[in-house]
């Protein structure tokens, strides 16, 4: 909802509207509804948005609002992807140390990430995994309950619901998002024009360029709910792209960088060929290579 009224509050500032010009019309999605498992059990990130899928196929909603790490790489050709918001911070942010040195040994980690889960086991071997689902509110009031020592959180959802001094964000240098981490895609039906102009202009070029750039970097890599893999962009006109690779277990991982022009996505794919060329079975058996 925080995502949906900063959407809103950009249309209407860029497009001098009045305050009512854009409803916000709450969708309670499947992955919201079931949070007793983990998401890659129970449809994977689908469950994301179906509803909304849904919604906008029926004109019950012109337009919807995404976290767009939470969705999928390949999207109906009836949907268009028409607005990229600036990117947030796009950093974890570790809750419970002051640092990944500082997690007590054998501690345990609530998270049903895997990627979160395969990069602490890399780090910290000692570290056990919990299951930990559900929103920012439910998974801090969990920790507080002691069914996990520590926890990780997306810096950006944190910033958009004030929670700005919980716990302790984690560099790039020792830690690497998710794919597309931190960006709020806003998707319309592909045949209406008009809204399509009215999104494209608060699409963020540079945001654009990162977060296509890694979701083709996953699509390559055939990368889904159960596959660990990380990746940090940076840059507008041109691209550092770094990602990496891990087994499940966090004992096997593969990193690779690479620099192109923003827009050439086929260099991102690249760097995942390479990424699977180079990895172990261990690794590899978790990913399913680009689509044929």
């Amino acid at each position: 909802m925080a995502q949906a009224h900063e959407a809103r509050d950009r249309l209407i500032a860029v497009h001098g509207w009045s305050g009512d010009a854009v409803e916000i019309v709450p969708v309670l999605a499947s992955g919201d509804k079931i949070q007793d498992r983990p998401l890659a059990d129970i449809g994977g990130k689908a469950l994301w948005t179906k509803e909304l899928d849904a919604w906008l196929g029926e004109g019950e909603i012109d337009f919807a609002v995404h976290s767009m790490k939470d969705v999928e790489t390949i999207r109906p050709d009836a949907l268009t992807i028409a607005a990229l918001l600036p990117r947030a911070d796009v950093r974890d942010v570790l809750i419970g140390a002051s640092s990944l040195t500082n997690i007590p040994r054998g501690a345990r980690l609530g998270t049903s990430a895997p990627r979160r889960a395969a990069q602490m086991l890399n780090l910290r071997p000692d570290v056990a995994i919990v299951g930990f689902r559900g929103n920012v509110a439910t998974r801090l009031a969990k920790l507080q309950a002691g069914e996990a020592d520590v926890t990780l959180l997306a810096a950006a959802g944190l910033e958009r619901l004030g929670e700005t001094g919980v716990g302790h964000p984690l560099g790039a240098d020792e830690w690497l998002p998710a794919p597309a981490q931190g960006a709020i895609g806003i998707e319309c039906r592909t045949g209406d024009e008009a809204m399509r102009g009215w999104l494209a202009a608060i699409d963020d070029a540079a945001t654009r360029a990162q977060v296509m750039a890694e979701r083709a970097l996953l699509l390559a890599l055939g990368g889904n709910c159960h596959s660990p893999v990380a990746v940090r962009t940076t840059g507008s006109d041109t691209l550092t792209m770094r990602a990496a690779i891990f087994s499940p277990d966090g004992i096997l991982r593969v990193e690779r960088e690479a620099q192109f022009p923003a827009g050439d996505d086929d260099a991102a794919a690249r760097l995942a060929r390479d990424l699977l060329a180079d990895a172990p079975e261990a690794i590899s058996t978790y990913f399913s290579g680009p689509p044929m």
